[in-house]
């Protein structure tokens, strides 16, 4: 049987679609009409949504996606804060927000009821690059005729036009997904490679079989990589550090192009042909889920750098360290020999990423290949209204290895 994981799009890559909105809004039964399945616990308790709850789809339309459910915005009490602050966090990562107003919170109030939370989160959420799409929900809970005046109230304190959706009419939700394809932005296709490649390139892919590779399989990086590699019509050949020479010699030709995972930098270059460009996989994604310039600005920042500063790696992947770790244990061990033993070193993994980045003279990011765009972008838009530089794996090392201005960049 052939595990339908292995062609499924992995969530970095997906529309990131989030519902917010207060307690009992209807965030939950919403997802649940929308995708026939019951993703998310529906109780007239208000707080049953506690974590921010994901589901992939693969919606008609729209394409690959992740839906997800929050906490109301409104929630009370410690772990209540909590929950905001975990609301907040998905924020960052979401290509479209939905924010959800529930007719009845209108409905009960006699004078024009207070918005001001949904205003303040629709503000901070389009801070965070994300689309706004507003709905009024559980629109049948309250007569037809009423309707009309309702929508008109919320539609004047918001200055913008929601969508009334009801979970039991099978038109709304219709009309739902219609309006978030619209609020789809048109965008242009980003590619790894870039303009490094063209049909019928010859690209090895250096790729070390070494305790950080996961057992029976590639990572993720590696994996986009070659399948863009077919799908741009070019022939990949992958080899390890150890055999790359042997590799060239087998090839009868020089390949167009050597893709290279960033540990083994130094050593690939010293191997390669004078005349081939190399890059890395990490450098590549550097510019693909990031801001390869300002990473490049930030690898600069080297050169000032001395051991009385300090500096932030930021790992996306949560696992357990693991023996020459790269983030936990090359990467800092090749910073102290060039900066000095002293030289302060915090490493964060997953989502933890400190809210104030000042006591920092340097952030390291990984290629963020768990990560989708976005959440990338607002990283190192956070890092740049702080003033501090920021950089890459991939680009680091090849500053650490001398030959950063030798290495091929799809910019």
């Amino acid at each position: 049987m052939v595990n339908a994981d292995l062609n499924a799009t992995p969530s970095a890559n997906r529309i990131h679609i989030g519902f917010f909105g207060r307690r009992n809004s209807g965030k939950s039964s919403l997802i649940n009409a929308f995708t026939g399945q019951e993703v998310s616990i529906v109780s007239a308790q208000a707080g049953t949504t506690t974590d921010p709850v994901t589901k992939p789809m693969e919606i008609k339309g729209l394409g690959p996606c992740v839906l997800i459910d929050t906490a109301g915005f409104d929630d009370v009490g410690v772990l209540g804060g909590q929950r905001i602050a975990k609301s907040r966090l998905t924020a960052q990562k979401a290509d479209i927000a939905v924010i959800l107003i529930s007719v009845a919170y209108i409905a009960r109030s006699s004078q024009p009821p207070d918005l001001s939370l949904e205003k303040e989160w629709a503000d901070y959420l389009e801070s965070q690059n994300c689309r706004v799409l507003w709905v009024l929900s559980q629109s049948d809970v309250v007569a037809p005729e009423v309707l009309p005046r309702l929508r008109e109230v919320a539609a004047n304190l918001l200055q913008d036009s929601p969508l009334c959706v009801s979970v039991k009419e099978k038109e709304s939700l219709e009309a739902f997904k219609a309006a978030l394809k619209a609020s789809l932005a048109p965008t242009e296709r980003r590619h790894i490679l870039g303009n490094l490649v063209k049909p019928r390139d010859l690209v090895v892919l250096v790729m070390p079989q070494d305790i950080q590779a996961p057992q029976g399989r590639l990572i993720l990086p590696q994996v986009q990589t070659i399948r863009e590699l077919l799908d741009r019509r070019c022939v990949a050949v992958a080899t390890t550090a150890d055999d790359f020479s042997d590799t060239l010699k087998a090839l009868g030709r020089n390949p167009d192009l050597i893709v290279t995972d960033s540990q083994v930098f130094g050593k690939v270059y010293a191997a390669k042909p004078a005349e081939v460009p190399l890059t890395s996989f990490s450098v590549l994604f550097a510019n693909y889920k990031g801001d390869l310039p300002y990473y490049l600005q930030g690898a600069d920042k080297l050169d000032e750098l001395t051991e009385k500063d300090r500096i932030l790696i930021a790992e996306c992947c949560s696992h357990a360290p693991l023996k020459e770790d790269i983030g936990r244990e090359k990467l800092p061990r090749l910073l102290r020999k060039r900066l000095g033993e002293g030289i302060a070193i915090d490493i964060v993994s997953g989502q933890d990423f400190p809210e104030d980045l000042t006591p920092y003279s340097l952030i390291i990011q990984c290629g963020a290949c768990m990560f989708n765009r976005n959440y990338v972008i607002n990283r190192i838009k956070r890092a740049q209204d702080q003033g501090v530089p920021m950089s890459n794996y991939g680009v680091i090392l090849a500053k650490l290895n001398g030959i950063l201005d030798q290495i091929a960049l799809n910019m």
